[in-house]
């Protein structure tokens, strides 16, 4: 597998675990005291970094920070709006599709040295 991907699978499977751990408690630990959910969301954070780290050493050794950064972004507004429609129960909204045109612009700034080649 090419580091590229290698990078982004594990950079996906690693914002699966950061939506569940900074959002999750909203909905499943509103009745606890925060440090319960602060506790909660560390431990779930742990696996995030042990995809995170990584998939981003990975990426590293052929990307940008940059371009390594704006993949990330990407990918977290991926996981997130499936994220907060389905298990937030949140109402689709047409920003979510304004903020992934300025991602897409975001991506092409980064990547436009290899896109014009």
């Amino acid at each position: 597998m090419s580091p590229v991907l290698a990078s982004i699978a594990l950079l996906v499977l690693s914002n699966v675990f950061m939506t569940f751990a900074w959002y999750a408690h909203l909905k499943e630990l509103n009745h606890k005291p925060w440090i319960i959910a602060a506790l909660v969301s560390w431990a779930i954070a742990f696996f995030e970094y042990l995809l995170q780290v990584p998939g981003n050493r990975i990426g590293y050794t052929v990307l940008s920070v940059g371009q390594l950064k704006i993949i990330q972004e990407v990918i977290t507004l991926s996981v997130f709006v499936p994220f907060a429609l389905l298990y937030l129960k949140e109402p689709l909204k047409l920003d979510y599709l304004w903020a992934g045109l300025c991602m897409v612009g975001a991506v092409f700034f980064m990547f436009r040295e290899e896109l014009l080649q």
